[in-house]
């Protein structure tokens, strides 16, 4: 089969080689799936690069999150295992991890569904305790993370402000719903923030971004206000002055999503039951912006890792049909 391997650590459109390897063959308690669709995900990158968390062995195959078919023709979401990835035909999957994909999803769509929106989920609802009526602010808000917490946001009933850079991400965050779009580029985030909530501030901030992105939200969070910390897009790891956080009485959270697997397995299905009936409902659909061909991988790896792409990227090996 083909599937797209990483042999040395650099940038993914550099080091990305598409091999002919062995298909996989399912171990016990584990099942092989024929992969319909696999979701880009920034991690992605970051393993290409040697950037993340977890460094699997040399050579690795990315993919982390995709829509597949079991032997006996279910359509499933599943997070493959690395070393062995989903940027490929088949994969090797435990079979206690596997999700039914919703029916209200096509495969790219429900490939896409998993980790931003469980992330999104958690972050919101878990950590942050999103309330109707309350002000969210999505940095990042035209991105795959941002646009998931954009649209459970509003399906929670909150009053949301992205965060975007560029026109072309600003149309797509007001497309998404977002009441106030805010460029940050050419805007004053923290003024246009103030503004908005007449002073107030955001009660919940969700940041995948970092650096420069946290600066200005610990500027402009509200009384007794939320900061949810979701990753490091920017690259730049902030240092919280802790005594601001004193003084203007916020809360700053983690949101390490994986963790949730480990320490508590069964919220995992109980949050995919709600974002299931909530794409049933349409108030939650992930944002495809290109379907691409598992021989264009690696050049769609990298056009994520260079942040210009809106919403999600999803590749659709040859022969799946949707």
């Amino acid at each position: 089969m083909q599937a797209w391997q990483v042999h040395e650590n650099g940038e993914p459109g550099e080091v990305m080689r598409l091999d002919e390897v062995p298909e996989p063959e399912a171990g016990p308690a584990q099942l092989k799936l024929k992969v319909l669709a696999a979701n880009i995900n920034f991690p992605d990158a970051l393993l290409c690069r040697g950037q993340y968390q977890v460094r699997p062995p040399l050579p690795f195959t990315p993919g982390v999150e995709i829509c597949g078919r079991t032997a006996d023709g279910r359509r499933v979401i599943a997070n493959p295992a690395l070393p062995h990835g989903g940027f490929a035909e088949y994969v090797v999957v435990d079979e206690a991890t596997l999700l039914p994909a919703p029916p209200a999803l096509d495969d790219a769509e429900a490939a896409a569904l998993h980790i931003g929106y469980q992330t999104g989920w958690f972050g919101l609802h878990r950590r942050a305790r999103l309330q109707a009526g309350e002000t969210l602010l999505v940095h990042a808000a035209a991105g795959g993370v941002g646009s998931a917490a954009v649209q459970l946001g509003k399906a929670a009933g909150a009053t949301v402000i992205g965060v975007v850079g560029g026109p072309d991400k600003a149309r797509t965050a007001t497309e998404l719903g977002c009441d106030l779009v805010i460029d940050r580029r050419s805007e004053d985030i923290i003024a246009k923030v103030k503004e908005f909530t007449g002073g107030k501030g955001a009660d919940v901030v969700y940041d995948p971004v970092g650096g420069d992105a946290y600066a200005k939200s610990a500027k402009c969070v509200a009384f007794e206000g939320r900061i949810v910390v979701v990753g490091f897009a920017s690259g730049a790891i902030p240092s919280p002055a802790l005594n601001h956080a004193l003084v203007k009485n916020y809360t700053i959270m983690g949101l390490h999503w994986g963790l949730y697997a480990q320490k508590d397995p069964a919220s995992i299905g109980r949050c995919h039951a709600e974002l299931t009936e909530l794409a049933a409902q349409g108030a939650i659909k992930p944002l495809v912006s290109e379907r691409v061909a598992l021989k264009d991988a690696a050049a769609a790896v990298q056009r994520v890792a260079d942040g210009v792409t809106t919403g999600r990227v999803v590749i659709i090996p040859e022969g799946a049909a949707r």
